[in-house]
């Protein structure tokens, strides 16, 4: 079962017909989606030139690559409505640094445990957004993040988890 597919096929009766304007709690939320959206990316790209570990290069390329999607499809819609773009800045070359000293740069499990936390609160904005969407193909949109996220958040956890990086509170013992 694809998810995508499942999903599309509810949001899909909705799609069709005019389109009513963005309501003002759609334009904040996806031009501040876009904004952080954006953010992450570069932050990734940075983190993808200092991580040692190729497991965690890789989810990081991932993550790139699904930020990338998000922002492109926030983004046409956004000029298709109409509405301002956030500034951006420019793109990170993928370049090997191997000579920053430590205390300069997050190791691998820093960079892994900035990724679970980024990972959380995109989410949990991306599921607020999807409650206040009125329009279906903005709810739908925020579905596909919250899913991206959620799916690339298994993979993180279990490496987390093989590394000994996942930080997580003591067992419950009443």
């Amino acid at each position: 079962m694809n998810l995508f597919e499942v999903a599309y096929d509810s949001f899909k009766p909705f799609l069709t017909g005019e389109k009513k304007p963005l309501n003002v709690l759609e334009v904040s939320n996806l031009w501040f989606y876009l904004a952080i959206c954006n953010n992450t990316l570069r932050n990734e790209e940075l983190a993808y030139n200092t991580a040692q570990d190729n497991d965690l290069k890789k989810i990081l390329k991932d993550a790139r690559d699904i930020h990338k999607s998000v922002a492109e499809e926030i983004n046409k819609l956004l000029k298709e409505e109409g509405v301002p773009l956030p500034e951006d800045t420019p793109e990170k070359p993928y370049i090997e640094i191997k000579n920053i000293p430590e205390g300069a740069k997050l190791n691998d499990e820093e960079i892994a445990n900035l990724m679970s936390f980024n990972l959380l609160l995109g989410i949990n904005y991306a599921s607020r957004s999807l409650t206040e969407a009125i329009r279906p193909d903005v709810g739908y949109i925020f579905f596909k993040v919250i899913m991206k996220k959620v799916l690339l958040g298994v993979p993180l956890k279990d490496l987390m988890q093989k590394r000994n990086w996942l930080r997580m509170p003591p067992p419950y013992r009443p």
